[in-house]
């Protein structure tokens, strides 16, 4: 998750309603989030969700996240389902289609994360190479014939 405190937040999930609807064959929960107004997302509420509940592989839509003006409170409702295939025809697809559009945008950015951490590894080793001497008349010689010279300066 984005914000490192927000796993002290866990608790703070207050239940407000939680219904089983057999009809559309789906549970209903309504949760207050205290102290994350403006925070938070709507996958980071599916994971809160997920481990408050323990719901394991089910599917997940957060419906709505309603702020509270003048208070630290967000109201989500969340559909669970059993099968994907019942939610997709329950529920409108362009939900579906800005949850996969979110979580593409999270993946590309833990992507962008790494190869950053990846190059800024890769970039003080150059640097390391080029605090190094370079010797005098290397100007047109090939690495290899470089590599002799300091080979042959050493000796």
């Amino acid at each position: 998750m984005k914000y490192e405190g927000d796993f002290r937040y866990m608790s703070l999930i207050q239940t407000v309603s939680d219904v089983n609807n057999t009809f559309l064959s789906r549970r209903e929960i309504t949760c207050n989030f205290t102290g994350l107004a403006g925070k938070l997302k709507k996958l980071e509420a599916i994971e809160m969700i997920n481990k408050e509940f323990s719901l394991g592989e089910k599917v997940i839509i957060p419906m709505r996240l309603k702020n509270h003006a003048g208070k630290s409170i967000i109201t989500g409702t969340f559909f669970v389902y059993d099968d994907e295939g019942l939610a997709k025809k329950h529920v409108n697809p362009t939900i579906f289609s800005r949850l996969e559009k979110s979580k593409t945008k999270l993946a590309e950015a833990e992507k962008a994360a790494e190869a950053s951490a990846e190059g800024t590894e890769g970039n003080t080793k150059d640097a390391e190479e080029s605090t190094e001497t370079p010797t005098e008349g290397t100007e047109g010689k090939t690495e290899e014939t470089i590599e002799k010279s300091k080979e042959e300066k050493s000796e």
